[in-house]
């Protein structure tokens, strides 16, 4: 096993004090270039690493942000931690992640846990706690919030406009022609089931279709929630040709149960999802939907929360969420 080698083993290397070189490591040595360039050169040669862990608690830092994601296996979930993953990359700090399995209870332990720990700051991605609880949070902890907007947290906020994404993907549908347009809506208590279904209202509104409340089921985000809802809007007996999917999961759980009753997508019954999942491409139809930006809004957080731990202003970042048209969709006949 190498040996590790120590601060003090550059210092004697480069003929200068510990402290010294513990100075220029964090910048703030007043000493000559030549001997500023003597010890890089040694810390280059010895390949000495840090001790980052050392160096925050002496700041009175551990060099960590808890990330408060909800389901670790989700495909959703996972993109936005990968961005986030990436977003840190470059720098000192680390992200220590915890679920919250979309329970307000097990959100507000893990909060506690991560509390704990001594986190730096924290990234809360979705979820279910009450806004005055992150406005109460965010006044002890750099915090920023993703894929929600919390009333005077706007700037720690990375989120999408999900009444427009709902509002495309049904206006997609009424451009094919279709007018009679079932929705399978998110969870009622999340803030984007409640918009993308704002958004499939005004689509209609617009184009002066009437709202029928039989045509709208409620869903749990998941493929099979997809599939239940599909029997329930087909035991109803109410004729449609379009279902605008809250998300690709059940999306994707819907295809199965039309598949079963014998109907063809998109011949018998056009399709739209959202959030724009890798793995939809490849479904049989790949699936039209409205792509959310994952990877691309869990590195803005993490880039959102290093301004925010470095005293910076916070970036303005906006995130596009554009329809990508493929073959589950057609003309209404």
């Amino acid at each position: 096993m190498a040996e590790v080698v120590t601060l003090t083993d550059v210092a004697r290397a480069a003929g200068v004090s510990p402290s010294t070189v513990s100075r220029i490591l964090s910048g703030t040595a007043r000493v000559t270039p030549e001997t500023r360039q003597k010890v890089m050169g040694e810390i280059e040669r010895l390949d000495y690493q840090p001790n980052i862990l050392a160096q925050g608690l002496k700041r009175g830092q551990s060099m960590t942000v808890g990330v408060l994601t909800q389901e670790l296996n989700s495909p959703f979930f996972d993109g936005t931690v990968q961005g986030i993953e990436f977003g840190f990359e470059d720098s000192d700090y680390d992200p220590i992640f915890a679920g919250g399995h979309s329970r307000k209870s097990e959100e507000k332990r893990v909060l506690e846990v991560l509390g704990r720990r001594r986190v730096d700051a924290m990234i809360i991605v979705g979820g279910f706690l009450p806004d005055p609880l992150l406005v109460e949070l965010a006044r002890s902890t750099v915090l920023v919030i993703v894929g929600r907007k919390v009333s005077g947290l706007e700037e720690q906020c990375i989120y999408i406009d999900n009444v427009k994404g709902g509002f495309d993907a049904t206006k997609h549908l009424i451009d094919l022609g279709h007018r009679r347009i079932a929705h399978i809506t998110g969870i009622p208590s999340n803030l984007d089931a409640i918009d993308r279904f704002q958004g499939y209202r005004q689509a209609l509104e617009s184009a002066r279709i009437p709202y029928d409340h039989q045509l709208v089921v409620e869903g749990a985000y998941t493929e099979q929630s997809g599939l239940f809802a599909v029997e329930t809007l087909l035991s109803r007996g109410n004729r449609f040709t379009a279902v605008f999917c809250a998300n690709d999961q059940m999306a994707c759980g819907a295809r199965l149960a039309f598949y079963r009753r014998g109907m063809r997508v998109p011949d018998d019954i056009s399709l739209v999802g959202f959030d724009g999942l890798q793995y939809v491409l490849f479904a049989i139809p790949p699936l039209t939907t409205i792509r959310q930006p994952m990877f691309e809004m869990g590195q803005g957080a993490a880039r959102l929360t290093l301004s925010l731990l470095e005293g910076k202003k916070p970036p303005h970042i906006t995130f596009a969420t554009p329809l990508l048209v493929r073959e589950s969709t057609a003309m209404a006949r």
